[in-house]
Order: C-alpha cells, then sequence, then structure tokens
C-alpha cells in the first residue's frame, strides 16, 4: 500500500503528468516563400493567415509599400504602376491603395516593401494577405 501512495503523491507533483506539447499546425504556402519562425514558435492564433490559418493564396502576387497600419490586423498598401496613353504615345503614373490583412507575427511599419497574395475575400475590403517583408522603412512621399 506504501508503495501506491508515494506513485499518487508523485503524480501530483507533476512527476509523472507532464503534459505533451501538441506540435503547432502550420503550412507551406509554397511559392518559395518561407514560413515566418515566428509563425511556427508564436503562441496566438491567426485563422485568416495563410501559413496557420485556414486562407489558401491564389491568383495575384503584388509588391507594394505599407501607407497606413492604423487598423487592427489589417494595413493599406500602395502600388505604383506606369499606364500607356496611346493618343499621346506616353507613360503615366497611377496608384492603386490595396488593403491587406497582415498577421501579428510580422512586424510592419509605414515605408516598408511587403509582398502580398490574393486570396478569398476576408471582409468588405480586404482580398490580399500578406506574405513576406522585402525592406524595412523605405522612404517614401505622401505627395506623389
Amino acid at each position: 500500500m506504501s508503495n501506491l501512495k508515494i506513485i499518487q503523491n508523485l503524480k501530483n507533483e507533476g512527476i509523472f503528468s507532464r503534459k505533451l506539447k501538441k506540435a503547432r499546425f502550420y503550412k507551406n504556402i509554397g511559392m518559395t516563400i518561407s514560413i515566418p519562425t515566428e509563425a511556427i514558435k508564436g503562441a496566438y492564433s491567426d485563422k485568416k493567415s495563410p501559413f496557420i490559418g485556414l486562407t489558401s493564396i491564389r491568383g495575384r502576387i503584388l509588391r507594394g509599400i505599407v501607407i497606413s497600419t492604423k487598423m487592427q490586423n489589417s494595413i493599406v498598401v500602395r502600388r505604383d504602376y506606369l499606364h500607356w496613353v496611346q493618343k499621346y504615345k506616353r507613360f503615366e503614373r497611377r496608384h492603386k491603395n490595396i488593403p491587406c490583412h497582415c498577421s501579428p507575427f510580422f512586424r510592419v511599419k509605414e515605408g516598408d516593401l511587403v509582398t502580398v497574395g490574393q486570396c478569398r475575400p476576408i471582409s468588405k475590403t480586404i482580398r490580399f494577405n500578406v506574405l513576406r517583408i522585402e525592406k524595412q522603412n523605405l522612404k517614401f512621399n505622401e505627395n506623389i
């Protein structure tokens, strides 16, 4: 009987009752984009993330400069491009502002160059997801 009590005491102290930590779910989204280490080691959940959530990336892959980080888990990316005007045989500069979902493991600031991928509609306006931060804090002119 004394052996049984010793084993029960050891179980209560936690020597035998170590819980095995479950492996965190993450997936490779393909397209030679590596999984961020914070996505694997982090202790948060983001169901809209392409790396640890249910969202898949399909369609366009774009690059742009972050111009706003004022929303929660979302950013606005400015994408500059040239448009050909046939009448004048010249290009004109244009831009689009793209709202994107940004997972919490990305530390994004205004001026960063990011790569975004198209996904299913996440909200009324958000159809893109941040995949990678290319460069930190590029200088940009807001009056372009």
